[in-house]
């Protein structure tokens, strides 16, 4: 699975060598691209969220969105993907106590074509352990007619970089 920044804009900072002060508030952040088969909704959705949307086209066809969706998990799934791939320090990422604010705003269809979109809100050390901080992210995982399919804040923890 190959990715790559879009729009000529990354951080100064490779991903092995970010820390939490390279999270610049206002900036904002392309990669993709996922593209998303039927075989993979269905893989995904029989396994962890096997509703009849997901998992049986047939009944879909006749269902609220005119055919198979993919499960709000699986856009989740797509999304730290891309997060995990070019966004989040490979040295610094402590994980994340959590998002806020997830939505499922349009469908994830099979043959869609995805990319992440992060934009930095807020940054701020620790109070109580001062070799970390906080970044705040809005993070949309967005498809090739600019729907988004999943959007979400997150909150990481990162480590400072070293002295």
């Amino acid at each position: 699975m190959r990715t790559r920044a879009l729009g000529g804009v990354d951080f100064a900072a490779d991903i092995g060598e970010r820390w939490f002060e390279d999270y610049v508030v206002g900036a904002v952040y392309e990669y993709g691209y996922l593209e998303v088969s039927e075989e993979e909704m269905l893989g995904f959705a029989r396994r962890f969220d096997p509703q009849p949307i997901h998992v049986d086209p047939e009944f879909a066809a006749g269902g609220p969105y005119g055919g198979l969706i993919g499960s709000g998990w699986h856009s989740a799934g797509l999304a730290m993907r891309l997060l995990a791939d070019r966004y989040l320090s490979r040295v610094a990422s402590l994980g994340s106590p959590g998002v806020d604010e997830l939505r499922w705003q349009v469908p994830l269809r099979p043959g869609d074509t995805v990319r992440l979109r992060t934009t930095i809100v807020e940054t701020r050390p620790s109070r109580s352990k001062p070799d970390r901080g906080v970044v705040i992210t809005d993070t949309e995982l967005i498809n090739q007619h600019d729907g988004r399919p999943i959007t979400f804040r997150a909150a990481n923890f990162l480590l400072r970089r070293p002295r």
